[in-house]
């Protein structure tokens, strides 16, 4: 069984290397060596340096990293909105999915969230056509709220669509 990760908070020293496992993770053919791979949804960019450095800074916020072996193999963002906290820029090392990192960066997630925001319910937003990952978080306790949002087409911050009929359903999980 692999080792249990160390938590920390990130800093703008770690941007870099942010960008690149959530590229990793979702984009490329990197992305296909995991399973959460959105390579035939959206070509470009997941997240970009500046959207990191103001997750970052921003109050009420925190992107979390999760190290293996002194490496970065996890990360997520979780930001307070009132008594919600939203989750987002979830990655997992494409090398390690399947081995419960991701539900152990989860369940960290969800725990902050509780304990140093006092947040009752966890938001994210996910790709309606990702039906395995809507799956996998229904599994995790997250149910669809039946809420869709227009995905943002012509923003290439958020990639560049292989279809015309992405948008993005809201999850949530009471904590």
């Amino acid at each position: 069984m692999p080792a249990h990760p160390t938590f920390r908070a990130a800093t703008t020293d770690d941007v870099d290397a942010i960008v690149a496992l959530v590229q990793s993770a979702y984009r490329g053919d990197s992305s296909r060596t995991g399973w959460t791979t959105e390579a035939d949804l959206l070509d470009g960019q997941r997240t970009e340096p500046d959207a990191v450095l103001a997750s970052i800074a921003a109050a009420d916020s925190v992107v979390v990293l999760a190290e293996r072996d002194e490496s970065l193999a996890s990360c997520c963002h979780v930001e307070r909105r009132g008594e919600r906290c939203y989750f987002g820029m979830f990655a997992v090392d494409p090398a390690r999915q399947g081995d419960g990192l991701g539900q152990q960066v989860m369940a960290y997630a969800e725990e902050l969230a509780r304990s140093r925001w006092g947040c009752t319910v966890m938001e994210m937003t996910v790709i309606r056509q990702r039906t395995d990952l809507i799956a996998f978080y229904a599994r995790r306790g997250y149910t669809d709220t039946g809420r869709r949002s227009p995905f943002p087409y012509g923003d290439e911050r958020f990639g560049i669509p292989r279809r015309d009929d992405l948008e993005f359903t809201l999850l949530e999980k009471a904590l």
